[in-house]
């Protein structure tokens, strides 16, 4: 019995003692704690699907995302062919693409709420000019007549619930109404139809159009560039537009104030040509879009996710400083310390997500750091039994959390900067822990 009691208190006494049994427990700690790190991340994971979902449904209620494409001009075709003794007579449709294509938008961005999510939507004002002219074209010998008299424009837009003013189109100088939907869906699948007058003039010169449109949507703006040029100007007092789609603007201007933006896209920079006949170049008019994306900064719950994939270095750091508090000041802090600092850590990112959704995440950043770091250096006054240590620790952690806010705000230089970081940690780690004798320490 005397026997298993001196080796019960061997064992404690290593135990205690042993600075790598000591390393090795910290590191299941560790280990351990990414449990409750990974469903915190599911939570901020639930939070942002939650978000999303939000803003799609009152996206899906104010006017989807916005493409604006056209007017084409639709000219029917009558061909008759013999078959055996009957005559059979088909119509296909002559579709022509202006020849100068104007847009200029303003782009009005508005907030809404639904709870405690933002979402952006926007009301946008455009002004469309342009002109046609009819290319001569070699049609098939079995032609027998262009309907002049029945040609139609149609003008393309993706959510027509966003149309917020009744549109008149002004052609050769004659003021024409406007019908909902499309006659030609297999390539405009939604839109609205203008018929043209029973007037063949313009079959032997240039016509000019205009049209004048409130359109509503969200998050996004596009246009498809149909005319032999087109020139696309937009403003808006946004501050953080994301230019997408085939085409770059030519020249912006994004300042604090908003943007300005400027495309001129010539028939030559696309994959389909001025007229065809037929319902095909679906795919090509889709490819060649371009425009303007509305974008959030980069959004709070994609800094809590990623702050939250810097908790094994938050962690292991303080860790770290206990350790070296523990083996330097010769002085015992048990495991269970270590887990309740560990879980003190990990409520910093709970902190972070929910306060954030209240408010800006600078702010929830200061108020959850403030509150983390408090509770640790408060506790660490009667573990480490030394103020000096205390205070060590309040410098290095404020330190961490500086490190962490400054490398979530440059998301660009992020890798670079935590990458530096991380070495200059693990220079000062070593240039403090340079004379310590580990072998001594184990044996003392």
């Amino acid at each position: 019995m005397k026997q298993q009691t001196e080796s019960t208190q061997s064992i404690s006494h290593l135990y205690k003692n042993s600075v790598m049994v000591k390393l090795i427990t910290i590191t299941i700690l560790i280990l351990v704690l990414l449990i409750p790190m990974s469903m915190i991340e599911s939570i901020i994971d639930e939070r942002e699907v939650l978000n999303n979902n939000t803003i799609e449904e009152v996206s899906s209620k104010w006017a989807n995302r916005q493409c604006f494409n056209g007017p084409i001009l639709t000219i029917p075709l009558k061909y008759e062919h013999k078959s055996g003794e009957k005559t059979i007579t088909t119509t296909k449709y002559w579709n022509i693409l202006p020849d100068q294509l104007n847009i200029s938008g303003n782009i009005n961005p508005e907030n809404l709420r639904r709870g405690i999510y933002q979402v952006v939507v926007y009301n946008s004002e455009l002004s469309v000019t342009g002109s046609f002219s009819i290319p001569q074209k070699n049609h098939k010998p079995n032609l027998t007549e262009i309907m002049f008299s029945e040609a139609f424009l149609t003008i393309g837009i993706s959510d027509l619930r966003g149309v917020q003013n009744q549109v008149r189109v002004v052609w050769d100088s004659k003021d024409l109404s406007v019908e909902p939907g499309s006659n030609i869906p297999s390539i405009i699948k939604s839109g609205i139809t203008v018929k043209l007058p029973d007037d063949e003039a313009f079959q032997s010169k240039s016509v000019d159009f205009k049209l004048d449109m409130n359109l509503q949507g969200s998050k996004n703006l596009s246009f498809i560039p149909i005319g032999k040029t087109t020139q696309v100007n937009v403003e808006s007092s946004w501050t953080t537009p994301s230019f997408e789609g085939s085409f770059l603007p030519d020249s912006r201007d994004v300042s604090s104030n908003g943007f300005q933006a400027s495309w001129n896209i010539l028939e030559l920079n696309r994959n389909f040509s001025q007229s065809w006949i037929g319902n095909d170049r679906v795919d090509e008019l889709h490819n060649a879009s371009f425009g303007v994306n509305l974008m959030l900064p980069l959004g709070d719950y994609q800094k809590s996710t990623r702050s939250a994939k810097y908790a094994i270095m938050t962690i292991s750091l303080t860790f770290l400083i206990f350790f070296l508090v523990e083996v330097l000041g010769k002085g015992r802090i048990h495991p269970l310390q270590y887990a309740m600092v560990g879980l003190a850590l990990c409520l910093f990112y709970v902190l972070l997500v929910s306060i954030s959704e209240h408010s800006n995440f600078t702010f929830a950043f200061g108020i959850s750091t403030l509150g983390i770091t408090t509770m640790i250096t408060l506790y660490s006054i009667s573990v480490f039994k030394l103020k000096r240590y205390s205070l060590l620790l309040l410098f290095a952690l404020i330190g961490i959390y500086s490190f962490l806010f400054v490398t979530l705000q440059l998301a660009d230089y992020a890798l670079l900067i935590g990458s530096l970081g991380l070495a200059i940690i693990l220079a000062s780690t070593m240039y403090s822990t340079r004379r310590v004798d580990w072998y001594g320490l184990s044996k003392s």
